[in-house]
């Protein structure tokens, strides 16, 4: 389920616009710069596969760690256990021997690069690809991707992000018809990883 969420779905978390009435707007360039600012973010997740020819949506469930100088740790839990390091030179798969690179198509790896801009609050990558309209506070925002390139407009119809701190609902609509929906809950941000998360990271 990972390479739908990593490879095939991806990602990110975050923009949002305008402050309350009478205050200063909140514009791209005060959000990459709250986004950026927390040097590791913790959580659960819960991811829904949304599939036409199922009643049902296929539902994964783990952690993650996000460390803005080295990229993401996706634990999946449920239904099978699987580790996964999402970076800008790819994704990779922990095995017996250490962590692997998973093979990429030229359209998964863009999708990385998308998941960590939006996650990492890269507004000026995220612009090259998407109309943004954003709305809302610092604390309740609403970001709407609309691809621009025709490489993510034969992926994505729309992806939409809400948050306050953190991104919290990340959805993708794809234009064939299906769509992900992934939770981010239980959030926390700390100033450190620690020693076990700084080993998976760079070894």
């Amino acid at each position: 389920m990972i390479h739908n969420l990593a490879a095939r779905t991806v990602l990110t978390l975050c923009m949002m616009l305008m402050m309350a009435a009478g205050a200063q707007a909140f514009d791209l360039a005060q959000l990459s710069q709250q986004l950026r600012e927390p040097a590791v973010i913790r959580g659960q997740f819960v991811q829904q596969k949304h599939l036409r020819a199922l009643p049902l949506p296929l539902v994964s469930r783990g952690q993650f760690v996000l460390a803005r100088e080295h990229g993401l740790l996706w634990s999946l839990q449920q239904p099978l256990q699987q580790d996964y390091r999402i970076s800008g030179s790819g994704i990779a798969q922990r095995t017996p021997s250490g962590w692997e690179p998973t093979d990429q198509q030229p359209a998964a790896a863009r999708q990385n690069q998308l998941f960590l801009a939006v996650l990492g609050g890269n507004a000026e990558a995220l612009q090259r690809d998407f109309q943004l309209e954003l709305f809302g506070t610092a604390e309740d925002w609403t970001l709407t991707l609309t691809p621009r390139s025709k490489l993510l407009q034969q992926i994505f119809s729309a992806i939409h992000i809400q948050g306050g701190a953190t991104a919290r609902r990340i959805e993708l609509l794809e234009t064939q018809g299906d769509s992900t929906l992934l939770l981010l809950e239980s959030t926390e941000v700390d100033d450190q990883l620690s020693a076990v998360e700084q080993h998976d990271f760079t070894h």
